[in-house]
């Protein structure tokens, strides 16, 4: 276990939650209290603090935002908690201590929204609908903006980076429970709710504050981490470094490294891991001034007790040479004999479930997906991030599971199926400064 606490600021409503983190002893963690949102709300002075218990104490600490999907736009914005812009010393604090952020958990995902990537045919994807102040009795439903949603910030901080020279916003990608009740259950049909009330389908369609019920909670998520040992230190290690991904719950297992020097036959290597770190750098690394266009190797292995893969996908986000961050999402490996239509678009992998029961069929889908890929739109001169988003074919849905085992009509207002996925930490590219 690691040393942790819940650092809850909500101004207004907005959520700025952290998870602080430390591998440190209990003998050091006896030496402090841990910083709360009583002593600020603003998470500055939580880094600030941070910074300074480091110094005295020894010990090391990471601050991960989660929920920034009811942030009202101010976990990842453009201005610091006061309203200022930001400066240089601010980008360097928070990327010393905030190297990752949580994208998917019980209230809902945190990667993007349609209205910031209309252009993405999986954007729409498990949204929670209302803010923490709508349990004071409002029905406050969120209105995404950048601020909110992670592949936003990733491109914020790009531009950003172009004008402090300091990008606050280089972060890894987690998924997390967010479970009060104990039980971290993040398997669809095995979903014990949030909260103690919820941990059985008669209480779901109980609404807490008359807002919000169990089934607009999410069987979500998961965190990752490629460490070289199972150690407190390492695993920690591997958090700063960013070499970590999130799931939405099943337990895929994803490999990514970017270079310049893969070849296609890299993607059916026996040890694919040990070529991706001898030709390039993995998830959450760096790739600095190239002549040619990176390439990426890619693996991704199903989850033994889930669904079987439909596709990896890449999303790239760059900076234009007008300063305006762009994205794009890039079908890169995929199952069965699909292709690439007209309209760019990879035909959709089929559905297995059947409704009536709740269950589905491996019967399409593949147990694995790898393949070396090279970006087909590189430009030398732009900055860029690109990560890895691993769709499962489609399953039932929590809510699904619920109505079958009470026998009654799936409730109004939610999906039947989900494809449940996994995203990983970026890799960016920076083009040598002038």
């Amino acid at each position: 276990t690691l040393v942790g606490w819940e650092y809850t600021p909500t101004p207004n409503g907005a959520n700025l939650h952290r998870i602080v983190l430390s591998p440190t002893t209990p003998a050091i963690a006896k030496t402090f209290l841990p910083y709360s949102s009583n002593d600020s709300g603003n998470p500055e002075d939580l880094w600030k603090w941070l910074a300074e218990t480091e110094a005295k104490t020894g010990a090391n600490f990471i601050s991960i935002p989660h929920n920034s999907n009811i942030s009202k736009g101010r976990m990842f914005a453009t201005v610091d908690y006061d309203g200022r812009p930001l400066t240089a010393e601010y980008a360097r604090l928070r990327a010393a201590f905030e190297p990752i952020a949580e994208v998917t958990q019980i209230k809902g995902t945190s990667e993007t929204h349609p209205d910031l990537s209309p252009a993405d045919e999986f954007a729409e994807f498990e949204f929670f609908k209302v803010l923490i102040e709508g349990r004071q009795g409002a029905d406050i439903t969120p209105t995404a903006a950048p601020g909110d949603y992670v592949r936003a910030a990733l491109k914020t901080g790009l531009e950003i980076e172009r004008r402090l020279g300091v990008n606050p916003y280089k972060l890894g990608m987690i998924g997390s429970t967010d479970s009060h009740s104990g039980l971290a259950s993040a398997e669809e049909d095995n979903f014990m709710g949030k909260f103690a009330y919820d941990s059985v389908p008669e209480m779901k369609d109980h609404k807490l504050g008359g807002l919000v019920s169990g089934w607009d909670m999410s069987a979500s998520g998961l965190a990752a981490v490629w460490a070289r040992e199972n150690t407190r230190e390492e695993i920690f290690a591997a958090m700063k470094r960013r070499e970590v991904f999130g799931t939405t719950g099943p337990r895929i297992a994803v490999r990514f490294f970017g270079g310049f020097g893969f070849a296609p036959e890299d993607a059916a290597a026996r040890d694919l891991a040990a070529v991706g770190y001898a030709k390039g750098v993995p998830m959450g690394g760096d790739l600095t001034a190239a002549t040619a266009a990176p390439s990426f190797l890619v693996q991704a292995v199903k989850d033994p007790e889930s669904a079987n893969l439909d596709r990896v996908q890449i999303v790239k986000g760059w900076l234009g040479s007008d300063g305006q961050a762009r994205e794009k999402v890039y079908d890169v490996a995929w199952s069965g004999e699909r292709a690439i239509g007209a309209d760019g678009k990879l035909p959709p992998v089929g559905d297995t479930v059947d409704r009536a029961t709740a269950s589905y069929k491996n019967s399409i889908g593949a147990a694995e997906l790898s393949t070396v890929w090279t970006d087909p739109e590189f430009d030398a001169k732009e900055s860029a991030f690109y990560y890895v988003r691993v769709l499962e074919i489609p399953t039932p849905r929590n809510s699904l599971y619920d109505s079958v085992a009470m026998q009654k009509a799936p409730p109004n207002g939610y999906p039947a199926t989900i494809q449940e996925r996994a995203y990983t930490s970026p890799i960016w590219y920076s083009p040598p400064r002038n």
